[in-house]
């Protein structure tokens, strides 16, 4: 019977945190190996390569870094008559605001995750992986090396792994701390040794033009996991795990108001938002009510908990669906106008003034923005700047207009999905707390520059209509 320091709650499923928090559990290759650590690899490596992908799109697999994306589909965008090195990269750059789910596998588990980036290696035909890592985790950095070294002592990585003719080397790459080099073309421009400016799409689809210009398969530390757990079970057995399209176990990552915050790892689909935040959490704190919810992490849409959104059925008939039934999948999620994206669920009680929690995203963006895109670089400041004005109480109902505008001229306009990442927030919250952010503003303020610089180039303005 498998114990834990902390125990799992009930509703909870346990596949990839299985051996999280748990009772005389260590980092170390000899006890993964005496729990059946690289059976599953055995496995993999008497299957053909396209059977492992196989197994893997049969299961429906989806990223769990973000866009949840199939992650078997992916693998087969390696051009089929491909003659140059193929690359698999582990991203392991965990940075969005309110996600805090890799770190313990990293931590607590990395044997778990080599053992998935290898079949995943083999599966597309990759040589060498790395596995890139915010400048943040220096432990879990440390603690990787030491398992690759374990790994390859015992023929797990390096040449003719397990006598199976496959080589594969795996390499620890730290990045500097930039929240961009989640997006996995910039990571791929970072580990190039290059400033992380993402890279258009298309033509750089990694799968074709990546690193090195090389076919690369990009995947979440959580993602890489689950494949050994598909192998394993098999696609099929595992497919009947969650629900349909939205297939098997993810962790939440529940922080903000609730009296049991922390990491849930469920079947995908199974809960809803009502049995996670008061079953699994325990409701509010301090006799506080709910107020609103970040689903996947800072860029995902804000939901309010007393909204209902009216959603189709797949015979084309409509359904109302209140917030606290939100079954918590990636569909249903979207079709309610966020998404479920890297699984960390914030959580605002009535206490929370939102013109802070605003403020507090603009911040974040403001600061992260690798300054490629002109709308993305000069919209997120000034959305920050207009934002903290808001909170300080000095800013004119125009401004939340002007602050609305900025935020729509960004979307849809960037490289990479940054730029949206950052216009969410104020177009969301705008939407559902407009009378409360115009409440923190000031009818009486004139609006006029209050930068000195600003005020003298008002020499130049002219009214509309009238002679220079």
């Amino acid at each position: 019977m498998i114990t834990y320091t902390k125990p799992p709650h009930p509703r909870e499923y346990r596949l990839v945190f299985k051996n999280v928090d748990r009772v005389g559990w260590d980092a170390s290759l000899q006890c993964y190996l005496r729990d059946g650590g690289y059976q599953d690899l055995q496995k993999a490596l008497t299957l053909q390569p396209n059977e492992v992908t196989e197994e893997v799109k049969k299961s429906g697999l989806r990223g769990r870094g973000g866009a949840g994306f199939p992650t078997g589909m992916k693998w087969t965008f390696i051009p089929p008559h491909n003659t140059q090195p193929v690359y698999l990269i582990c991203n392991g750059d965990e940075s969005e605001p309110g996600t805090f789910k890799d770190r313990y596998i990293l931590h607590q588990d990395p044997h778990q995750l080599i053992e998935g980036m290898v079949i995943a290696a083999y599966a597309v035909g990759a040589h060498v992986a790395y596995i890139y890592l915010r400048e943040e985790f220096p432990e879990a950095a440390r603690i990787l090396t030491h398992a690759i070294e374990e790994a390859r002592s015992q023929h797990f990585v390096g040449e003719n792994v397990l006598d199976s003719g496959f080589n594969l080397e795996i390499h620890v790459h730290r990045g500097a701390g930039a929240y961009i080099c989640g997006e996995e073309t910039g990571l791929i421009e970072s580990l190039e040794g290059k400033r992380p400016y993402p890279r258009l799409k298309p033509p750089y689809f990694p799968a074709a033009l990546g690193l090195y210009m090389c076919p690369t398969i990009v995947n979440n530390v959580e993602s890489l996991c689950h494949v050994k757990h598909i192998i394993a079970r098999g696609g099929d057995a595992y497919a009947r795990l969650g629900t349909p399209r939205n297939t098997g176990t993810r962790i939440l990552c529940v922080s903000g108001d609730v009296i049991r915050p922390g990491y849930f790892e469920i079947e995908v689909g199974k809960l809803t938002m009502r049995e996670l935040l008061y079953d699994v959490c325990g409701g509010p704190r301090n006799g506080r009510s709910f107020k609103a919810v970040i689903p996947g992490g800072s860029s995902s849409k804000i939901l309010r908990c007393d909204e209902s959104f009216s959603l189709k059925n797949p015979d084309g008939s409509e359904r109302l669906l209140g917030f606290w039934d939100i079954p918590l999948d990636f569909d249903t999620l979207a079709a309610c106008g966020s998404m479920a994206g890297s699984g960390g669920v914030i959580v605002l009680d009535d206490s929370r003034s939102m013109s802070w929690v605003l403020n507090n995203l603009n911040a974040f963006y403001a600061h992260e923005s690798c300054g490629q895109c002109t709308p993305c670089r000069e919209g997120s400041a000034w959305m920050k700047k207009i934002s903290a004005r808001i909170v300080a109480g000095e800013a004119s109902p125009q401004d939340v207009a002007t602050l609305e505008s900025i935020a729509y001229q960004i979307d849809g306009r960037t490289v990479c999905a940054f730029g949206e990442a950052s216009s969410w927030p104020v177009e969301a919250i705008l939407a559902k707390f407009r009378d409360e952010i115009l409440a923190d503003t000031q009818t009486a303020i004139d609006r006029q520059p209050q930068h000195p610089e600003a005020q003298a180039q008002r020499r130049f303005l002219t009214a509309r209509g009238s002679a220079p």
